[in-house]
């Protein structure tokens, strides 16, 4: 069974499920969402690069926003520089997150010049940014990664023994390489390795995509929580879901109407809190959320084609509106 709760030196988490961060989804109107569906434990930032946080940068600082309700909230960090990744802990510290978490998983080819999975290939450098951490805040320590660089390097082990003896206090496994990227099967056995290896919390990811897979997981690898990253933003329901087959053995679907009402609160948001480029990610969004709804290819062709964020909301209203057997209603799920 999922355990009750996750923890984390003095920082209680339950449900013992974390929203992985995810860029350009994990943002403060995102995880707030994710918060009142309920079943979350913590949630995280978008990764933050450490350079623009201690330089200010707007659009980087813009990552660290968070509402009070979002506790417990960690904020996610990556960069290769120890002085700067031990600074922008403190500033996270400052700015009142519950947990900094050190981004070792990133595959995307701008971030591994500059920190995230690429660190897994250079572990002296990788031991003097996690010292430097650790050092620089009082709150807890986490970090995140992947298996390894490539199938001959699985280093997750390795990693984990060094990160717990330095003071690290939980560790997140996605079990592919860097060079798998998001491409075939997550390896647990890599999970339940490093379960075996250290003493504190591990957090399982990768491939869970319903209620079910989580229990596997945690029964299969002895994973202290798990956490979802690409199904939540597709079923940001999948947090309640979890808690209510974990208390139950049971638990219920969206419904297409509960779709059109997140997705219609989800965009009013965006438009209420003058989200930059609200637009560009509502289209992305009405992508996300569609892919269960009647007719959604109609949907997203309408919501594509609008100009203005108060124009996408407006057709998206529209569209909930119709009768199920109106016009361009009557198609399968798309």
């Amino acid at each position: 069974m999922l355990p009750d709760a996750l923890t984390i030196r003095d920082l209680r988490i339950a449900p013992a499920t974390v929203l992985a961060p995810m860029a350009g989804v994990t943002d403060t109107v995102f995880r707030r969402m994710i918060r009142e569906l309920g079943g979350c434990g913590l949630i995280m930032t978008e990764f933050t690069s450490a350079e623009g946080a201690t330089r200010n940068i707007a659009r980087t600082m813009r990552y660290l926003l968070f509402e009070p309700e979002e506790h417990p909230i960690a904020a996610q960090l990556f960069g290769a520089d120890a002085d700067a990744m031990g600074r922008a802990a403190a500033l996270v510290e400052e700015l009142g997150f519950d947990t900094v978490d050190v981004n070792l998983g990133c595959p995307a080819k701008k971030v591994v010049k500059c920190g995230g999975s690429g660190l897994l290939r250079d572990l002296v450098r990788l031991e003097g940014i996690l010292r430097a951490v650790r050092a620089a805040v009082r709150i807890p320590m986490t970090i995140k990664i992947r298996a390894g660089w490539d199938e001959k390097s699985i280093v997750a082990v390795e990693v984990a023994r060094m990160a717990e003896q330095i003071g690290v206090e939980a560790i997140a496994v996605h079990p592919r390489t860097r060079e798998q990227g998001f491409s075939g099967n997550a390896d647990w056995s890599v999970i339940a390795a490093v379960k075996r290896a250290v003493r504190m919390p591990v957090i399982g990811n990768g491939d869970i995509r319903t209620p079910e897979d989580a229990q596997r997981m945690v029964a299969e690898t002895g994973c202290d929580a798990v956490m979802i990253g690409r199904a939540a933003s597709t079923n940001p329901w999948i947090f309640r879901q979890i808690a209510e087959y974990a208390r139950t053995g049971f638990y219920a679907e969206a419904s297409e109407s509960d779709r059109f009402a997140l997705l219609s609160a989800y965009f009013r948001n965006l438009v209420e809190t003058g989200w930059p480029d609200a637009i560009g990610k509502m289209k992305m969004f009405a992508c996300y959320f569609t892919h269960a709804v009647r007719n959604g290819s109609a949907l997203r062709g309408e919501v594509h084609s609008a100009r203005t964020a108060e124009e996408v909301l407006e057709r998206v209203e529209r569209f909930a509106a119709q009768p199920a057997s109106a016009p361009g209603r009557e198609a399968g799920a798309s």
